[in-house]
């Protein structure tokens, strides 16, 4: 079984989310990707996140519908900074028959170097890079750096480019602006009905 990870914040989940997931899925074959929402994202130190419960609720809610994508709250249970190479470990650990794909948009690969143990993050998976609005190709020669050989091996996952970030979802959403079709609906009732993000409580009609 091929089964991609893709991890991420998901604050909120948005259709890119979605679209990106889908897009990774064929370019590498995959039977089923893993939405693994991080629990205290490295990355982000310093930043506020939303509630893991109510991040996790609209994963859930997103991939409704789709037998394909499953969401896991591995992260949201593991206490302290969330790495992908310790999620990677215990998947392998859990499932050792399933060969493993981690999914990153191209603008988080271009970190790739910065990220936890990135040598053993290639030892345990394959890199699925999903090309996006405004951002180049894959920094080989960074990739190389951490494994020789390594870039060659990146599936690159190019789609339709859908200019949709959870940043500007966030902003939207504190001005009282639409985010209609930029979430699933269920998402953006949940928001609504949940007063997240600034939002007023049950106020989503336009």
């Amino acid at each position: 079984m091929r089964l991609g990870v893709f991890g991420g914040t998901f604050d909120p989940v948005h259709t890119g989310h979605l679209v990106a997931a889908e897009t990774a899925m064929e370019a590498a074959d995959l039977d089923s990707v893993l939405f693994v929402p991080a629990g205290e994202p490295w990355l982000k130190d310093g930043e506020e996140v939303g509630a893991k419960r109510d991040r996790m609720r609209m994963v859930e809610l997103a991939i409704e519908g789709n037998d394909r994508f499953i969401a896991s709250d591995m992260e949201l249970q593991r206490p302290g900074p969330t790495y992908s190479a310790d999620t990677l470990e215990e998947l392998r650990d859990q499932q050792p028959g399933e060969q493993l794909f981690l999914i990153g948009g191209m603008d988080a690969l271009a970190d790739f170097g910065r990220w936890s143990r990135p040598q053993r993050i290639l030892e345990l998976a394959t890199l699925v890079g999903v090309t996006r609005p405004g951002h180049g190709g894959l920094d080989r020669a960074q990739l190389d750096g951490i494994r020789p050989g390594a870039s060659g091996q990146v599936i690159v996952a190019e789609g339709p480019l859908i200019d949709v970030s959870a940043t500007d979802l966030r902003r939207r959403l504190r001005r009282g602006v639409s985010v209609r079709y930029l979430v699933p609906e269920a998402v953006e009732r949940y928001i609504y009905e949940n007063g997240l993000y600034g939002t007023v409580n049950g106020s989503n009609d336009d």
